[in-house]
């Protein structure tokens, strides 16, 4: 597959921020009007939102990634030291094609469009997020899924000297994270390599995070540089630190309160301390394209 994602942009190669806003716009009164797809880069995809989104400053300056700090803007103001090139990935376990792939020589084998994600964290607060990335699909088809596969693990990078965070012990490195096999094949499980059409800065996960949009921000693992196929499920970082308030699913789910606060509504970062909060949707809404994997499980119980 041609790789139309080019890894190195800088700042003169990108398009701005407001003028990307506009682009979508007129993009959507064309599609209203009939008259079909416009041609440029960086088309959104079917599966995005036509929500507005949160600006560069809000997406980059607002996260949590624990291994630059506990505070949300902790990553921003360490994250620069962090060195993501060359960034080797091991893929292992019931895979036909195991090694250590380099991360450019990933993208070459891959197509990356943009997807326009909502994102909700299970602290209540949630963007909307226009990711550039690619199905995590077409990389574990890269390498081949042996049949007995039935889950896959990812694992982040452990570097203390660049990742000023991993000096204490807020959770046991590496951060481990896992999705069911069906839920990692699901097209709207992507690795995120961009943001707003530019490289994907190192506090949003550098130079690939995983992005899992119906589940609470905490399950899409940031700057990740191991991958294992398993048939057993495997581990996940917030549910060995917490395992009755964390679970493996951990889907949104409006009607199921995290045992500390309340899940049924959530604030949309940006709008202000003192914004209306706003309903939590089911599965972050998008209960139409994967409510079907989850058929007979109590809903009850994803934590």
């Amino acid at each position: 597959m041609a790789n139309r994602y080019k890894s190195d942009l800088t700042w003169d190669d990108v398009t701005p921020e407001g003028i990307f806003l506009i682009r979508r716009k007129f993009i959507a009164g064309a599609a209203a009007l009939g008259m079909g797809s416009i041609a440029g880069p960086a088309m959104a995809s079917k599966y995005s939102t036509d929500e507005e989104p949160n600006t560069w400053e809000e997406i980059t300056s607002y996260n949590n990634f624990y291994e630059f700090g506990t505070g949300k803007g902790d990553p921003k103001e360490h994250a620069h030291m962090l060195t993501t090139a060359p960034w080797p990935i091991e893929i292992g376990g019931l895979v036909e094609k195991p090694g250590t792939y380099d991360f450019t020589e990933i993208m070459n084998e891959m197509t990356v469009e943009e997807r326009i994600y909502r994102f909700r964290c299970v602290e209540a607060w949630s963007m909307i997020i226009p990711w550039n990335g690619f199905e995590l699909a077409d990389l574990l088809n890269f390498v081949g899924v042996k049949p007995e596969a039935k889950y896959v693990a990812f694992e982040t990078l452990v570097r203390p000297e660049e990742m000023i965070g991993q000096a204490w012990n807020t959770v046991p490195w590496p951060y481990r994270e896992g999705l069911r096999l069906d839920e990692a094949m699901h097209p709207l499980t992507i690795m995120a390599t961009g943001l707003y059409g530019k490289t994907i800065p190192n506090q949003n996960g550098a130079p690939m995070r995983l992005v899992v949009p119906w589940k609470y921000g905490f399950k899409s693992i940031k700057s990740i540089v191991k991958i294992t196929l398993t048939d057993t499920q495997p581990p996940n970082s917030w549910n060995q630190i917490l395992p009755n308030e964390y679970g493996f699913y951990s889907n949104v789910n409006p009607k199921v309160d995290h045992p500390r606060w309340s899940q049924a509504s959530e604030r949309r970062v940006g709008g202000g301390l003192f914004a209306k909060r706003i309903p939590t949707l089911m599965f972050n809404g998008y209960e139409d394209e994967v409510a079907s994997m989850y058929e007979g499980m109590d809903l009850r119980k994803f934590y």
